[in-house]
């Protein structure tokens, strides 16, 4: 199920502005070098957070969603040292993908989209995630894989900028 937007699926196909799927681990948190020991028990990964990243995603003409495993607490952690408002989460089924090949976290991001155009930043999109979602869903769709040890760079942020404002291509 989700939280945030009334059930998503109740939109209808290709309707409001796209959305941008957020993972955290590798993507808002960079497994390179960042990392360093932390005084009051947080994840010590939180060290490498750019909290800029919060004003960049918010500036752009998106709606933010969390799509990461963090889940409420990406909310409760992130998004205030991120200066973003607490964002839609997207809960994930029990049952990952029965034949490997895909993502687990794939057919369930089309399906929350509902025929939005949409972003997904993450560290572990491949080209299999990429044809089954041209194959799966009516809209367009940007699926950027992150380097994990460096995260969410200033190019990613521009090449989301550039897809997001750039013209709507119909799908066949």
């Amino acid at each position: 199920m989700t939280t945030g937007p009334e059930n998503p699926s109740s939109q209808p196909a290709g309707t409001g502005r796209p959305l941008l799927f957020l993972d955290v681990d590798g993507t808002l948190l960079p497994f390179g070098g960042s990392a360093g020991p932390s005084d009051d028990g947080d994840n010590p990964l939180l060290a490498g957070l750019d909290a800029g990243h919060g004003r960049r995603l918010a500036a752009l003409p998106c709606d933010l969603v969390w799509a990461t495993t963090w889940m409420h607490d990406a909310n409760e952690v992130l998004a205030p040292r991120l200066g973003l408002p607490s964002l839609p989460v997207v809960d994930w089924p029990d049952d990952e993908d029965d034949d490997g090949r895909l993502h687990w976290k794939t057919r369930r991001l089309v399906e929350w989209a509902a025929g939005r155009r949409f972003v997904w930043l993450d560290d572990e999109i491949t080209d299999a995630d990429r044809r089954w979602v041209a194959g799966n869903h009516s809209a367009p769709a940007l699926l950027h894989r992150v380097d994990a040890r460096r995260g969410v760079t200033e190019e990613d942020h521009r090449l989301v900028a550039r897809w997001l404002s750039g013209p709507i291509e119909p799908r066949p």
